[in-house]
Parts: C-alpha cells; sequence; structure tokens
C-alpha cells in the first residue's frame, strides 16, 4: 500500500480495446480528471499508474533545450544523432533517480 493513501482495493476490467475504469473514489481523491496524463509502468507483475503534471513535462523540456543548446553553442551544430544520445542519457538519468 502507498504512504499516505488507505483505501481498500477495487476491481475493474481490462476492455477489449486495452481500456480500463478507474474507479471514481480513486480519480476523485487524486484530482483525475478527463484529459489527465498518466505515465504507466509495468513492474513485477504489476500495472503502475502515476498523475503526470504538465508543468514537469514542461520543465523537463526546458532543461532538454538547454543541454542542447549548450552543446550547440560549444561544438556547432548537431547531428540528429548527437541530439538523440543527448535526450537518452536524459532519459536514463531521470529513470535511475526515480
Amino acid at each position: 500500500m502507498m504512504a499516505g493513501y488507505k483505501q481498500a482495493a477495487d476491481m475493474t476490467v481490462v476492455s477489449g480495446k486495452g481500456q480500463v475504469v478507474i474507479p471514481r473514489s480513486i480519480r476523485q481523491k487524486l484530482g483525475i480528471g478527463p484529459k489527465t496524463k498518466l505515465l504507466v509502468y509495468g513492474y513485477d507483475g504489476a500495472v503502475i499508474m502515476k498523475k503526470m503534471e504538465i508543468a514537469d513535462v514542461a520543465k523537463d523540456l526546458e532543461k532538454l533545450y538547454k543541454k542542447i543548446d549548450k552543446k550547440a553553442a560549444k561544438y556547432g551544430s548537431l547531428s540528429d544523432d548527437d541530439i538523440d544520445k543527448i535526450i537518452q542519457a536524459s532519459r536514463r538519468k531521470r529513470y535511475h533517480s526515480k
């Protein structure tokens, strides 16, 4: 059970399209409404969903653009491969920091 979250488990069913209904009580408690973005992870036989804050994505993109601009200023124009490497390094760093 998650820290700070004390609610009994609820049952849901996966539709033929792979859709899942999150119970209303959980949606209300977590502030999940229409168009809310969720990060979905598969981990050790479980599916974990985390509410994604748009501000977090904007901050991450801003950091990424600054890294690319800094490297471009130092080395000149970057190839698609160079940019891809910067993105992959950022993803690895983010993944390992959680």
